[in-house]
């Protein structure tokens, strides 16, 4: 199952898409909202229970990242999409089968369950390969790739409410669409399977025959050495903080815009609020390559500066001032999703500069237990609060307040830790191998 070495004259530059096209199909999670008022209705959840799927998810996305993280190390991208490929669409075919018998039961464990062990294999999948392939460019590499992740609902969110609206938006509808979206995935990710390579030695080429520089160069840390390191456990808690805060916007973005503006002159449609989502997966997207391609240039600590601070000043707009402008509501929203998006794709290479990349992949899966917390978090914190006050005779805005200024506080937390952050200590440090035994550990960390 291991992937074939490049041969010479391979271009580095074939690896993004292989990437793409797994993270573009994982991607599809971030479009669960557009299934929330449906499963609602038909099933008659509350809006807790309908994000219980894609909580349980990003949950086991986490999980099976942290545990997965050293096998996807050993055995290489290949076989690490392989699983990612079987998991997801298996997940969105037992979902089907759930929504078509009417057995809630089903759609968790198959899309939360299954579906999240391909989330988080998915995800990592191809990480450590790509930053042995960009060695001079982490950030940008990476954001390339996780890019797709984030940008995945762009065409994930308008295809599935084009088919809710033609194969309706009762059991068999939702069923339909998630047999669809499972089939389709199934062909795309192959795609990835059969492209990834992984690189010669520790200097790949570039397209124009150059080495870049060493992959295995400078600090290198064990991923047992890391997790105990306080860098780690900071870093956990500012990629926790970042994420609860954009996933609790993601996760309940239509019904949110809907609840803003239900009582204004102009309310907002079903097909405006899936388009609302897809524009959240556009700035999620963009943030995932833009902001972490500026994070090369200075720096992740002052980028996650950005994200943190910036980001709860975006919230306090939206809780002040969101209900009597759409277009600033839409705007905030959309910084918040590019910085969230941004915070995924700068981590690897903040994980990098931290630790080597040495074991940078299974570090990543085990920092990404972080985002698993977050999946829980976010839709709690936002679902559970909107839940509890509209039972209080609340409505409109008036549902998220509390849960805003909830994010804007832990922002200012994730803030904190971030710059708590320093270098790690060189008693952690493993020795640098000499280059004839850098190759040689390079081949056994890419097969």
């Amino acid at each position: 199952m291991s992937p074939p070495m490049a041969p010479p004259g391979w271009s580095r530059w074939l690896v993004p898409p292989a990437a793409l096209s797994i993270h573009l199909s994982i991607g599809q999670a971030y479009a669960w909202s557009v299934f929330k008022p449906p499963l609602e209705s038909a099933l008659g959840l509350s809006g807790t229970q309908s994000a219980l799927p894609f909580q349980l998810g990003i949950v086991m996305l986490g999980l099976s990242a942290a545990f997965g993280g050293t096998l996807v190390e050993r055995n290489g991208p290949r076989w690490a999409m392989t699983v990612a490929l079987i998991c997801f669409s298996s997940g969105l075919l037992i979902a089907s089968l759930g929504a078509a018998t009417e057995q809630y039961w089903l759609i968790v464990f198959g899309y939360g369950f299954v579906g999240g062990i391909g989330l988080g294999i998915g995800y990592i999948s191809p990480v450590s390969t790509l930053i042995k392939w960009f060695p001079d460019r982490p950030g940008m590499a990476t954001g390339i790739a996780i890019m797709g992740f984030g940008g995945g609902a762009l065409i994930a969110s308008p295809w599935s409410a084009q088919m809710l609206e033609s194969f309706g938006s009762d059991s068999s509808g939702i069923a339909l669409a998630f047999l669809v979206h499972g089939l389709s995935y199934a062909v795309f990710m192959t795609l990835g399977v059969l492209l990834v390579r992984v690189p010669r030695g520790d200097k790949p080429a570039g397209d124009d025959g150059a080495s870049g520089p060493s992959a295995l160069s400078g600090v290198q840390v064990s991923a047992r050495s890391a997790v105990r390191t306080p860098q780690f456990w900071c870093l956990w808690v500012v990629l926790c903080m970042n994420v609860t805060a954009g996933i609790g916007i993601l996760e309940k973005a239509a019904p949110m815009i809907k609840d803003f503006f239900a009582e204004s002159s102009t309310p907002v449609s079903v097909s405006a609020a899936a388009g609302f989502v897809a524009l959240l997966s556009a700035a999620n997207m963009a943030g995932r390559i833009g902001w972490s391609s500026t994070s090369d240039l200075i720096g992740r600590k002052n980028i996650y500066r950005v994200y943190l601070g910036v980001g709860a000043l975006m919230y306090a707009s939206i809780a002040w001032f969101g209900d009597s402008s759409k277009p600033l509501f839409i705007i905030c929203a959309l910084v918040i999703l590019s910085f969230y998006g941004g915070g995924f794709a700068t981590v690897p290479a903040y994980l990098k500069d931290l630790f080597g990349t040495y074991q940078v992949g299974a570090i990543h899966g085990r920092l990404l237990t972080a985002w698993s917390t977050a999946g829980v978090l976010g839709p709690l914190i936002v679902n559970w609060i909107a839940d509890r006050q509209e039972e209080a005779g609340k409505h409109g805005s008036a549902l998220y307040g509390l849960s805003f200024a909830i994010m804007i506080g832990l922002l200012a937390v994730g803030f904190a830790a971030n710059e708590l952050i320093r270098p790690v200590h060189p008693r952690h440090h493993i020795p640098a191998p000499a280059p004839k035994e850098a190759a040689h550990v390079q081949r056994e960390q890419s097969v």
